[in-house]
């Protein structure tokens, strides 16, 4: 007998809805869920995939310990937990506690009780070592909002659904579906905008695939938007635009920065960016005339060489032009769950509270940038990297210079992945963990609901249940933690407490936690009895979820600075604003390109690959190249190219196209499967090349220090004719 229930996708920040078709203890089919108050109906190739991903046969199923001859051999959980948990002990009493770094996947924020359990082996571990994804790509964007209005945590969010004036930078939502902004089926969002006669404009230097559905495309140079940004924030001021009503009433710090955009004319900025100071103009006064507008940044701004200024040169274009808490403008969701409360407990919300061993590079929300794992491991000291945990992440492919740190991975002492499957950095692991498969786990929005513009609550429980020999995600880090001399917290005290519970039968749950979130969070019950306000038993009866309203709060419960008010010019930030100012315009030399990402809709960071329906078709680990580039170079469509950054000579299949603009290539992001053709046969079949092999660990925004993967200088050069199969196989060399 076939059953329906209900199920979320975890893969990406979209967590569309699905129905489950279940037989027995198996799922037979998945589709989207028309009644989910939050995605409609909508779901994208990934989320489709999910049942392949969870029939895979390639993905791990049992603990493996890899033997002398680096073969991984099956172990019990037991033997796992016991043997990792006792070689990292035994690192940190011979090395101390920085010896052992950890670096957390994007999968640590997509499920609540990951989320909740990181800082559980984070608080057991107490070492100054822990990176991430988010470490990678999000760190501007994290201390933007530190600075600006006192949480890393507090993010802006673009209100798409009532804007008339949707200003992208660097992002492209459609692929992405949506990146601090939790908003599924964007493609729909946006032709929503253009049909209210409302319009969306791209800037980029490639047109994505969000700039084809825009209304205008900008192309902008690599590393270069906080020159537009700041350009047309001048506009405004200069044409009498701003919003002075509520610079005064909400902000500090106006005077300070209103001299330093006076530099910043549209003349200035077209040296810059290389976007025509007639363009600029006239972008910020249709953003600043139009009834509703909003400037959002993301990944392709994030990780330029001024990641941070540009991140901050939007935040105060949305201020001055009165768009900052605005219906159609950049809106403070408030979730159910209050996820800036979550981030303080756990640890990350802060910046600069402590750097980097080798090069001083500062943290940021609890994390070191995760450029500085290889160098961390080869510099020989006190607090040189011995052992490394990772959870569901591929740092070998995703951060810069992954070819050093492969190097560098088989000398540890020790290393423990929380992984579903042997990729191009679990490989080097002393034990692999895998978690259950995607339907065998409850689902809470959690972290996620923070960046949606109209947030929701869904707790849905899993669609089969886990084997017996199954754990979640959130089992494995805590019973690591439990091993390490911690417990679920991370605070040492009550963890010592939980591990003296735990011995007479009390199990800790992350559901606990969260009812206890929800019930104390902005429409909580407060435990009251008749109360209509919302609690973990509510959520779990209404699975299509709860629908929270549009984001009309205002700022007030999103500024955690004392005195309440915006900080418009704080001192680190003015510094870079200085900093930019006296650099001189960009120049490169001849014959460089500068070398930017992509990504795919079927693509998910670094995996997916291993999934047919989502590899099937023509290659898409390409370079493209614009017409003029090629010509010069010799090169054609089709044939293959050597690139050459500083750090890495490789060769690339050639894709030439107008989608880039003039001097710049573009390499997607998370390929480069050739070493793991024992573990992943589809993956393998068709590698690809890994970008990150040519971005550079020593090139770091000045601010952060996260590691700048747009806008990296290269050559490209032809190459001797072959056929297109001999790019493959030298992929994995």
């Amino acid at each position: 007998m076939t059953i329906t229930k209900h199920h979320v996708c975890e893969l990406c920040e979209a967590g569309c809805g699905f129905l489950v078709d279940v037989e027995g203890r198996s799922v037979t089919a998945v589709r989207g869920n028309d009644a989910d108050v939050f995605s409609r109906g909508f779901t994208c190739p990934k989320g489709l995939a999910a049942l392949a991903l969870d029939r895979d046969a390639d993905r791990l199923r049992t603990p493996v310990r890899r033997d002398a001859l680096g073969n991984f051999q099956p172990v019990t959980w037991d033997q796992a937990f016991s043997e990792a948990a006792e070689r990292i002990l035994a690192v940190q009493r011979k090395h101390g506690r920085d010896s052992v770094a950890s670096y957390m996947g994007t999968p640590v924020v997509h499920k609540h009780g990951a989320l909740l359990m990181r800082g559980a082996l984070l608080g057991a571990l107490r070492t100054k070592n822990s990176t991430s994804a988010g470490s990678q790509d999000t760190s501007p964007r994290f201390v933007t909002s530190y600075f600006m209005y006192g949480s890393t945590m507090s993010n802006p969010v673009p209100d798409v659904d009532r804007t008339q004036y949707f200003l992208c930078i660097g992002g492209n939502p459609l692929v992405s579906n949506g990146s601090v902004l939790t908003a599924p089926n964007m493609r729909a969002r946006l032709q929503a905008i253009r049909q209210r006669g409302g319009r969306v404009v791209v800037v980029d230097p490639r047109r994505t695939e969000t700039a084809r559905a825009a209304s205008e495309h900008v192309a902008v140079l690599p590393g270069q938007d906080a020159a537009l940004l700041l350009a047309m924030a001048h506009v405004v001021v200069e044409s009498g635009r701003v919003d002075h009503r509520f610079i005064a009433a909400h902000t500090r710090g106006w005077e300070d920065v209103r001299r330093r955009l006076s530099a910043w004319s549209p003349e200035r900025a077209e040296r810059q960016s290389g976007v025509a100071a007639a363009v600029i103009r006239r972008l910020a006064e249709e953003f600043a005339e139009a009834p509703s507008s909003v400037a959002y940044t993301r990944l392709g701004v994030c990780n330029s060489e001024s990641g941070t200024v540009a991140t901050f040169a939007a935040d105060l274009l949305n201020v001055v032009a009165g768009r900052l808490g605005a219906p159609g403008g950049a809106v403070f969701p408030k979730p159910a769950v209050d996820v800036p409360g979550l981030a303080r407990m756990v640890g990350a919300d802060g910046f600069a509270r402590w750097k980097s061993r080798v090069r001083g590079l500062p943290e940021t929300a609890g994390d070191v940038p995760a450029s500085v794992l290889a160098e961390e491991m080869e510099t020989p000291g006190q607090g040189q990297v011995r052992a490394l945990i990772t959870y569901a992440g591929n740092p070998v492919l995703t951060t810069p210079n992954g070819k050093r740190l492969a190097a560098a991975l088989p000398k540890l002492d020790v290393m423990v992945s929380v992984d579903l499957y042997v990729n191009e950095t679990t490989r080097h692991a002393s034990f692999i963990l895998p978690p259950c498969g995607p339907f065998s786990e409850d689902h809470v929005d959690v972290f996620f609901a923070n960046f949606a513009p109209r947030p929701v609550l869904r707790w849905l429980e899993p669609a089969v249940p886990r084997a017996a020999d199954e754990r979640e995600d959130w089992e494995i880090l805590l019973e690591l933690a439990y091993r390490l001399g911690g417990g679920p917290t991370g605070i040492r005290p009550v963890d010592f407490a939980f591990r003296q519970a735990r011995r007479f039968g009390f199990h800790f749950t992350p559901a606990t936690l969260v009812d206890f979130a929800i019930r104390t969070g902005p429409y909580g019950d407060r435990f009251l009895p008749g109360s209509k306000g919302l609690n973990g038993d509510k959520a779990r009866r209404c699975p299509d979820g709860i629908d929270l309203g549009p984001s009309d709060h205002g700022i007030a419960h999103r500024i955690f600075h004392r005195d309440g008010r915006v900080d418009l010019a704080p001192s680190r930030l003015i510094e870079a604003l200085d900093e930019l100012e006296r650099a001189a315009p960009p120049a490169r030399r001849p014959g460089e390109l500068l070398l930017i990402g992509r990504r795919d809709i079927r693509s998910n960071n670094s995996w997916m690959h291993n999934l047919p329906k989502l590899v099937a078709g023509r290659d898409r680990c390409t370079l493209h190249v614009h017409p003029e580039d090629a010509a010069r170079e010799g090169l054609r469509d089709g044939g293959v190219a050597i690139l050459e950054s500083r750090i890495h000579v490789g060769r690339v299949p050639v894709e030439v196209t107008d989608e880039v603009r003039p001097g710049v290539v573009s390499l997607p992001h998370g390929f480069g499967h050739g070493a793991v053709a024992a573990w992943q046969r589809v993956a393998s079949a068709q590698p690809g090349v890994s970008a990150n092999d040519w971005t550079d660990d020593q090139l770091v925004e000045n601010v952060v220090g996260q590691s700048i993967l747009n806008g990296v200088p290269v050559r490209v050069r032809a190459a001797d004719a072959e056929a297109p199969r001999s790019v493959e196989q030298t992929a994995g060399e």
